[in-house]
């Protein structure tokens, strides 16, 4: 399949990282298996592009972007030393592409549980 007609291109800011392991964690997937798993996966990824700019909101309201990411423990460590001094939200800042993709691996585990599980019928 040519990456431009693959339904995975629909996800806002997907990246080649993303891309190929979407299709690597799909291959085998009937078509209505592939559209109830991008369902339940678009609706719990993080586009890249927005992590942007909850990092840059996280210089004012510490640790927002670890809140978002379910990394409630490193929230909580970001609010209490305003983000660890700043220098913690600015790596943030730098690494946020590393922080969406790490986050969205885990939402396309739960999302493939779900439908092997049959969860969504």
């Amino acid at each position: 399949m040519i990456m431009f007609d693959s339904p995975f291109m629909m996800l806002p800011g997907i990246t080649p990282q993303e891309y190929s392991y979407l299709q690597s964690a799909t291959t085998g997937f009937t078509e209505l298996q592939l559209k109830r798993f991008l369902m339940i996966y678009s609706s719990k990824r993080r586009n890249p592009d927005d992590m942007v700019l909850y990092c840059i909101l996280g210089f004012f309201v510490p640790g927002l972007p670890r809140f978002l990411l379910n990394q409630i423990g490193m929230g909580i460590l970001y609010f209490f030393t305003y983000g660890l001094c700043g220098i913690g939200t600015i790596i943030d800042l730098v690494n946020h592409k590393n922080l969406a993709f790490e986050y969205n691996q885990r939402m396309v585990f739960e999302s493939l549980q779900m439908i092997k599980m049959g969860t969504i019928l």
